[in-house]
């Protein structure tokens, strides 16, 4: 080729970064937390996601998507997904570093944390793999309601082996996936027309259409479904124990904005066989806790994205130069890097908080995180996409692109953590009816909050504002919803900072106040210059 094809000034590949040892926030935080007896697995497994075949895995899984195949060549039903061997290659690599269930089968102090850790790294690389996995994981509580089906079925999710065949219904292991919503109902589940009907053996008939089926390829489901007393939960498998197909008819997968590893789908059930978890009627009950746990999911997934966007931002204006000068050290860029990253941080500290209160079954704990998982879920969930389209921009045109670049990826994945799981208006009402159901959890929230205090008078008026939407809520439950998102937010701020200020370097901690609660910004890269913003930009 001729000179004018010599390529200079483009930042290599990021591959071969440890992304577990680079990521200094999230080892501080498992430190901090108690999950530092894992940092051998974290950083062998950190090593794994920043290969370069690891991240082309990701690309390929994302590029050539799920295809349901529904007849196999003699024209039997079979409902299957057929994805690309990149995609099994991740979630197989997920599975057997322990993402999924490591924290129920290995319990020990701060296994929620190494857990929340591990699976951070599988999707900041590769998100789509990470909603069966969530899923499998946050089963664990629902199941264990009955100890038949919680025998049945544990081991099976404690494996680390993995396999997509569905075989004979006698594997060795097993991954979840739910099916709750309605396309008359959405996220008002209560709406559900689906009816199970009970059968002399114990199994009930289950019948409907379910408007979203997560990851229909998995083993076994969590199905609502009416039964006289109302919603009740069933665990509905893909394969009876006699080695047939149970009926379960996929209709389509779901053409989606971002998300594209992961095959989202509607289903038919018509006489579909499944064993009630849980008594009749009491469906949300038996689920919530799935629910919570996925939420969780939800802030860890949208904090390992901003991680992505960040560190994919950091790398290319630190190897790429304009206008005479490296472009991290245009003041204008380094500005944009380090607001990107006190908001990186404060959702990574935020996430392993919550799962450290996972760790701890205590009285306090369980109100704690009882509140404060929805509200992290609708404050990190929103911030992840114009996280992502910010650090875009960062890259230019390239950030643009498909090809070799992840974050028009993310910038589309972003979006899905908020949507799942219940959006925002969902998560604000849900905060509420926490709030009312059980005042031990607005204690513990605020006494989160309360450590933090003495610190920066900013954060203190800030919590007392808080505190005065807190009374006002209380105080006239039916204006409360038209304030239920001024005041998730106001508590999120609150209990971020609060983690921050008594976790955090301090350089981190005195931008966060600065621009999040003292001058808040309509856009990143506006923070008070006399901040150490060079040394916030190095810890991308």
């Amino acid at each position: 080729m001729t000179a004018t094809h010599d390529v200079f000034n483009q930042a290599p590949p990021r591959v071969d970064v440890n992304e577990y040892t680079s990521h200094v926030a999230l080892t501080e935080a498992v430190d901090v937390y108690g999950g530092a007896w894992a940092t051998e697995a974290l950083t062998a497994a950190g090593e794994l996601a920043g290969r370069g075949d690891f991240q082309r895995d990701a690309e390929l899984a994302n590029t050539i998507t799920p295809k349901l195949v529904s007849h196999d060549r003699w024209g039997h039903r079979i409902d299957d997904v057929e994805f690309h061997p990149a995609y099994h290659r991740i979630i197989g690599e997920a599975i057997a570093h322990g993402a999924h269930t490591s924290c129920w089968s290995e319990p020990r102090d701060g296994a929620h944390v190494a857990r929340a850790a591990m699976f951070m790294q599988f999707g900041q690389i590769e998100p789509g793999h990470a909603c069966p996995v969530s899923m499998t994981h946050a089963v664990v509580p629902s199941l264990r309601v009955d100890p038949v089906l919680a025998d049945q079925w544990l081991p099976r999710v404690f494996s680390r082996e993995y396999s997509h065949d569905l075989g004979t219904g006698h594997k060795p292991s097993a991954i979840f996936g739910m099916a709750m919503t309605e396309k008359q109902g959405g996220s008002d589940v209560r709406a559900n027309t689906t009816r199970a009907v009970a059968q002399a053996d114990g199994t009930y008939l289950i019948t409907g259409h379910k408007w979203f089926c997560s990851a229909p390829q998995s083993d076994a489901f969590l199905v609502l479904a009416q039964t006289e007393p109302g919603v009740t939960c069933f665990v509905v498998p893909r394969v009876l124990p006699d080695g047939t197909r149970n009926v379960f008819a996929v209709q389509r997968l779901k053409d989606k904005l971002g998300n594209k590893s992961n095959a989202s789908s509607e289903v038919e059930f018509a006489q579909t066989v499944g064993w009630r978890l849980g008594d009749e009627g009491a469906g949300v009950k038996t689920i919530i806790e799935m629910v919570n746990q996925t939420r969780l999911d939800c802030i860890l997934g949208s904090a390992a994205g901003m991680r992505q966007s960040v560190a994919e931002a950091a790398w290319h204006v630190r190897n790429r130069s304009a206008f005479g000068a490296t472009l991290i050290d245009q003041p204008a860029m380094t500005a944009v890097i380090a607001d990107l990253q006190v908001e990186a941080e404060a959702a990574v500290w935020t996430g392993i908080r919550l799962a450290a209160a996972y760790d701890d079954d205590s009285e306090e704990s369980t109100a704690f995180r009882r509140l404060a998982t929805a509200v992290g879920k609708y404050w990190v969930c929103k911030r992840g996409p114009n996280h992502a389209y910010e650090a875009l921009e960062c890259l230019g045109g390239n950030g643009y692109t498909e090809t070799g670049f992840p974050l028009s990826r993310r910038y589309r994945e972003q979006p899905v953590m908020a949507v799942w799981e219940g959006s925002g208006n969902v998560i604000a009402l849900d905060v509420l009816r926490a709030m009312m159901r059980d005042p031990q959890s607005v204690e513990a929230v605020d006494n989160e909050m309360a450590q933090a205090l003495g610190e920066y008078r900013d954060y203190d008026l800030h919590v007392e504002r808080t505190r005065k939407l807190l009374a006002e809520a209380a105080a006239d439950p039916g204006r409360a919803p038209a304030m239920a998102r001024r005041l998730t937010e106001s508590m999120a701020i609150a209990l971020a900072g609060s983690v921050l200020i008594r976790q955090a370097p301090s350089e981190i901690t005195d931008a966060f106040v600065a621009g999040r609660i003292v001058d808040p910004g309509h856009m990143y890269g506006v923070l008070d210059p006399r901040l150490d913003l060079a040394g916030i930009a190095a810890r991308a």
